[in-house]
């Protein structure tokens, strides 16, 4: 069971949020990722509207209970929930929902966002489609679902400012412990020349 605290919440990320440096850098510092789950009766979709016309993520209801949606659980501080609700485009494109996610722990209810402005064909940003495939595979969610993500057809950014800020946010820290560890390799190699 998980704790329940006056200080916190229970935040539902199945999208671009799911990614931990994104949701913990630009919008909820505290938030703690404590579960990975799923919701049952929706189904994933990059249908959203977005203003710059791109498809944003959005957990529609199907009421077939085969339909899952897949994703992290958060606790976050209340203080931050405001910041999370605009970052989400709360009452512009986005409600609030409370739902029941179900995990390994058990079945709990969390806070989510779900688009309120749909339509069927519509393709996300390159750099939007990576923050949510990045965070499925950090989080460790179902490998065949992480590669059902991956299917979903992408556009490039035209705005090369924000594409440049959303990937240096994907790519800005790499690990480079392999590259570390292969360092009597390559100056062998480089002695060698």
């Amino acid at each position: 069971m998980l704790n329940k605290s006056a200080h916190t919440f229970l935040y539902f990320a199945y999208g671009a949020n799911m990614f931990s440096r994104r949701i913990k850098e630009s919008i909820a510092p505290s938030a703690t990722a404590i579960d990975i789950g799923y919701v049952e009766g929706r189904r994933f979709s990059f249908g959203k509207v977005s203003r710059d016309g791109s498809g944003k993520c959005d957990i529609e209801a199907t009421n077939n209970p085969k339909d899952r949606a897949y994703g992290v659980l958060y606790r976050i501080g209340v203080k931050e929930k405001s910041n999370l609700g605009k970052a989400e485009g709360l009452g512009i494109g986005y409600s609030e929902a409370n739902i029941q996610v179900v995990t390994p722990t058990g079945t709990h209810t969390a806070v989510t966002y779900v688009a309120s402005y749909k339509e069927a064909v519509l393709r996300p940003y390159q750099w939007y489609k990576a923050l949510v495939v990045a965070g499925a595979v950090e989080h460790g969610l179902p490998v065949e679902y992480c590669e059902w993500l991956r299917t979903f057809e992408a556009q490039a950014d035209a705005n090369v400012d924000r594409r440049a800020e959303r990937e240096a946010q994907l790519f800005g820290s790499l690990s480079l412990h392999r590259f570390q560890a292969d360092v009597n390799v390559r100056q062998a190699a480089v002695n060698e020349v």
